[in-house]
């Protein structure tokens, strides 16, 4: 694929129409990412709105360098009338932030739930886009609401698994209070103060090199894990924020495993499993 693709509309005719008879190998879906993303530009000028008619000489140009449009399959573990919980998987974002607005979990469920129900999609919680695993959303604003406020009575079970750098032994509870300095990096103060963190976990298996950690937690703290874990002396493989020096599958080998909470209507125990990706099953095996 060339860096850069050139060629000139011959009729009027909309943006999207005219690159797709150019561009037979490129799907509308693609074609309209590539719009948002401001990748096509038109006689030099980036457009994001495919919608706009062209001229006959306009000149379109595809700029493959400017973004890389990653592809996610959108992987469901649990659907009823009322919630959606997907696999998300590591490197994609749970909703947008400033430098992404279209390729996000939010995004795929949403075009997912509007096609199949008509509904609109909520956002329960959310991973980092570096964790991978158990994602829940709400089809409907004021249940979402509900959980929002209830999470942690409704939540009975909410497990990771990570790798940490090191041959680590035993099972523990790590509990501190946890802070955040200007450079948006967290720690647990030594004085008590700010948000209180609990993380339980017990060794799966290590090696010489790595271990295989189950854990819970109690609170669900930004970066809670990652903070606990590296404070404690084993860093989560591939966290470079958390000062580990190995990332040997170029990824965060922290994953949502377990999520298990009374539904909000029926009442019932759901119990919602992820399997742990395969990469990170052959750094222990």
């Amino acid at each position: 694929m060339n860096k850069k693709q050139n060629y000139i509309n011959y009729e009027t005719i909309k943006l999207i129409d005219s690159i797709s008879n150019f561009k037979k190998d490129l799907s509308k879906k693609t074609i309209k990412k590539y719009i948002k993303n401001e990748m096509v530009s038109v006689n030099g000028k980036v457009i994001t709105n495919g919608s706009i008619i062209l001229k006959d000489g306009d000149m379109v140009e595809i700029s493959y360098t400017k973004k890389k449009i990653p592809e996610f399959d959108l992987d469901i573990l649990y659907e009823d009338d009322y919630l959606i919980a997907i696999n998300k998987p590591c490197g994609l974002l749970s909703i947008s932030n400033d430098k992404e607005k279209i390729v996000t979990a939010y995004r795929m469920v949403s075009d997912y739930v509007k096609k199949t129900s008509n509904k609109y999609v909520f956002v329960v919680h959310r991973l980092d886009e570096d964790t991978s695993g158990i994602l829940l959303f709400c089809k409907n604003q004021h249940i979402r609401d509900n959980m929002q406020e209830n999470w942690n009575t409704m939540v009975k079970k909410r497990g990771y698994i990570a790798i940490v750098d090191g041959k680590m032994n035993g099972s523990g509870t790590i509990h501190t209070y946890l802070k955040e300095n200007r450079q948006q990096f967290i720690y647990s103060s030594k004085d008590n103060t700010g948000k209180e963190a609990i993380t339980h976990y017990s060794l799966i298996k290590n090696n010489n090199n790595y271990s295989l950690l189950q854990i819970f937690i109690d609170t669900g703290r930004r970066n809670q894990i990652r903070v606990h874990l590296s404070e404690h002396g084993y860093p989560i493989v591939g966290d470079k924020k958390y000062k580990c020096k190995t990332n040997p599958i170029k990824r965060l080998c922290l994953h949502a495993n377990v999520l298990e909470f009374i539904h909000p209507v029926s009442k019932n125990l759901i119990h919602i499993e992820s399997k742990m990706p395969d990469e990170m099953k052959k750094l222990v095996n």
